[in-house]
């Protein structure tokens, strides 16, 4: 059984926010919170260490949390994040979790530390899809993944198909994978949730 101690968290906020019009996405407010802080708590009091992957506004990042940028200047994906966090990890285990997905379910890590049976990487499954940013993936498979990126390789998915791979069932809350990509997915989502209840 993988302990808290054999476990780094991270959130992967290192993206340019393109459909946010290139603004730094995980700070954009979010009820009452940088929306990269909904992420981080669910994974806070949980790892033996909290990162976030952020390539711009470091110094606010840095008051909730170890930040790492990327080793290789210039938004490469997020493959590259994956791979810093797996070189920073002082753990055998690192659970990463996108900054834009605030509905994340509470026990989300007991749930992908649970759903990873005998793989090296375990990634959320909706019912319908994957979310191959919301993973457990095991801090030995950097240099592998180190070989991949040089020889051009950017998508994840692609990536955990070389490695023994197991799917955690989160069909009972499909809608926690909610990403807000734009400026008006971001408001119609806090307006639900500030919403009174009985009101929508």
């Amino acid at each position: 059984m993988i302990t808290t101690q054999a476990l780094t968290g991270m959130v992967l906020a290192g993206g340019e926010g393109r459909r946010m019009g290139g603004r730094d996405k995980g700070l954009e407010p979010f009820a009452g919170l940088p929306l990269f802080a909904h992420t981080a708590a669910k994974l806070e009091g949980q790892v033996a260490e909290l990162l976030i992957s952020a390539n711009r506004n470091i110094d606010a990042y840095r008051l909730f949390g170890r930040v790492i940028s990327d080793v290789e200047a210039g938004f490469h994906g997020p493959l590259m994040g994956i791979y810093s966090g797996l070189c920073a990890a002082s753990t055998p285990w690192l659970l990463i979790a996108p900054c834009d997905t605030p509905l994340l379910p509470d026990n989300v890590v007991a749930r992908m530390l649970a759903g990873l049976q005998n793989a090296d990487i375990a990634v959320a499954f909706d019912g319908q899809r994957l979310h191959p940013t919301v993973a457990l993936i095991r801090t030995a498979l950097a240099d592998d993944l180190h070989m991949a990126l040089k020889s051009g390789e950017r998508k994840v998915q692609q990536w955990y198909k070389r490695h023994a791979l197991s799917q955690v069932d989160m069909s009972d809350c499909p809608n926690a994978f909610t990403n807000l990509n734009t400026q008006e997915d971001k408001i119609r989502l806090e307006a639900q949730l500030m919403a009174p209840k009985g009101a929508l």
